[in-house]
């Protein structure tokens, strides 16, 4: 049986995904949490691109959903979470070990419901927290507290947990799939992007940090302001 390039170039992207994965459980286990941070930025872009690939090559296949969602519980569910365990997790005995295994549980709980429920949502929105976002704010918390050395040990390990709990919510997320920009603010939207990512080149890290919190603590907000306006109704 003959195989096109076509369907292989979205898995190749995919098996990236998981060996970056692999790639940054050896950096934390070997203590070098800002390789373990880059490796999950990669596969996260190497995630980003096997699904757009597979949507223009028109390649997508239920073999390619499922071998998408294990890598993603590798990158963004194991990866995450051992960094966490070496870096903070394992100073804390078994809270360190219950809050990573808690994090990898959740994420694939929220990937597992991802599948089965991906053509019954709004494709405008995600229902929960997306596993990739989970894992990049978890490890870039962790990156701020390497890089400024500062105490953040708690915080960090209750963020998991909130974390963890967003993924399996019911919050609705934006996922910026369909955007419709007309015209009189694209150059706006443009200018923006830019300024973004001029930030994200001069403080990696902690721009990062600080936008993919803000993603995530609105749909906490937007969840509050809803559940507020049936109680008034």
């Amino acid at each position: 049986m003959k195989i096109k390039l076509a369907y292989l170039l979205p898995n190749f992207f995919t098996s990236l995904s998981a060996f970056f994965g692999v790639m940054s459980v050896i950096a934390s286990s070997q203590g070098k949490f800002e390789k373990a941070f880059i490796y999950v930025v990669l596969s996260l872009i190497a995630d980003g691109l096997d699904g757009r690939v597979a949507r223009l090559t028109n390649t997508t296949s239920k073999f390619g959903l499922e071998f998408d969602s294990l890598a993603d519980i590798v990158a963004f569910g194991v990866a995450p979470a051992m960094m966490l365990f070496f870096a903070i997790g394992e100073g804390y005995g078994k809270f360190g070990a219950l809050v990573s295994g808690v994090f990898v549980v959740f994420g694939a709980i929220r990937l597992a419901r991802f599948n089965v429920t991906t053509m019954e949502n709004d494709p405008r929105y995600f229902i929960g927290l997306p596993i990739p976002t989970a894992a990049v704010v978890l490890s870039s918390w962790i990156m701020l507290k390497v890089e400024y050395d500062v105490n953040l040990d708690i915080l960090i390990l209750i963020g998991a947990l909130f974390l963890a709990f967003l993924m399996v919510s019911n919050f609705r997320y934006p996922s910026f799939k369909k955007i419709d920009v007309n015209k009189n603010v694209a150059i706006k939207t443009l200018v923006i992007l830019i300024i973004i990512a001029s930030f994200i080149y001069l403080y990696p890290v902690k721009s990062i940090a600080l936008l993919l919190t803000l993603y995530t603590l609105y749909g906490v907000v937007r969840a509050i302001r809803s559940y507020l306006k049936l109680f008034k109704g």
